[in-house]
């Protein structure tokens, strides 16, 4: 069982409030928060909190079906659309497999668009779930569109312009990952989520609420996350952390195993993976580099290039 100290103290949340009443307090917390922590808790995000029960709910539907039900909706390649099975996801570096299965859902691309040879369609449980698209697609959205104001605010930190990323996002590979970890029967070499940077721009969190959530601190030490009811845990993927020469970090983090008295229990979440357009060429920024940090990123690569590197190396691709 994890002894990791409790971060709930350390990290104040940041009310997304203040990204009306007064943007630049809110970039300001927000932006030396990621600075800190790689990590950020956003309060009163405004999300119908409805919407997402709804969402949730169809999701935990969906992984107690039959086992042979959910695997119709495995594709042939691993790991951007429909189901991934339990057992197949295994952290960078890792001997066992991550104590998971999960459902992604992608951008719906328009006929003929340049990514299509790359990002497939959505499949979607209609025979099981009629209600399943609408409602899931609706939380796609709702942290798309979350996600851009986020960015405006970190870009805003960066001193670039606040739009800066729209144009880099708008026909991003961003994926919603409906994630379920079954009851955790005995102990052993596997854990919910082994320790692990996130690959994309930044992940935007739903579903934290149950313990096992942790992030690895400068020295080494494992702290918990726990944020309040009905707030939104957003971190930093290695994306942006190599676009801003690590001026924002991307955090080692871990979903542990639950404590005895919660094994019986399974926990959801639902990250929401922001990713650049394919195509968009991660290239340093002149302003993260100065004669003290000397740029780490030398040879840019483009996004598509990136994410398959990274999904290789945890077995998705």
């Amino acid at each position: 069982m994890s002894q990791a100290l409790d971060l709930q103290d350390k990290i104040e949340p940041v009310s997304f409030d203040l990204y009306a009443k007064d943007f630049p307090a809110f970039t300001q917390k927000l932006g030396d928060s990621y600075a800190r922590w790689g990590f950020a808790v956003i309060a009163d995000h405004g999300m119908p909190q409805d919407k997402v029960d709804a969402a949730i709910e169809q999701m935990k539907l969906f992984f107690a079906l039959p086992e042979e039900t959910k695997r119709k909706y495995k594709l042939p390649v691993s790991g951007q659309r429909g189901y991934t099975p339990f057992g197949i996801e295994t952290a960078k570096g890792a001997t066992h497999h991550d104590l998971k299965e999960f459902w992604h859902v992608g951008r719906d691309l328009p006929p003929g668009h340049r990514f299509r040879d790359h990002m497939p369609d959505n499949v979607w449980p209609d025979a099981e779930l009629p209600e399943f698209k609408a409602k899931v697609s609706w939380l796609y959205n709702a942290l798309d569109e979350m996600g851009l104001k986020v960015l405006e605010a970190i870009a805003t930190y960066l001193g670039l312009d606040r739009h800066f990323f729209d144009p880099t996002v708008d026909f991003g590979n961003s994926i919603l990952r409906l994630l379920h970890y079954p009851p955790v029967p005995k102990d052993g070499p596997h854990i919910r989520a082994g320790a692990h940077e996130d690959i994309n721009v930044i992940t935007l969190l739903l579903g934290a609420e149950e313990a096992g959530l942790e992030v690895k601190d400068h020295d080494g030490r494992w702290i918990a996350i726990n944020p309040p009811a009905g707030s939104l845990v957003c971190n930093i993927g290695d994306m942006l952390q190599r676009l801003c020469n690590h001026r924002l970090p991307s955090t080692t983090h871990r979903v542990v195993n639950p404590a005895p008295e919660r094994r019986g229990f399974p926990r959801y979440s639902t990250p929401f993976f922001l990713h650049f357009n394919s195509d968009y060429l991660i290239e340093t920024l002149p302003g993260s580099i100065d004669a003290e940090h000397p740029n780490r990123y030398p040879e840019p690569i483009t996004a598509h290039e990136y994410l398959q590197e990274r999904l290789r190396e945890i077995k998705l691709a």
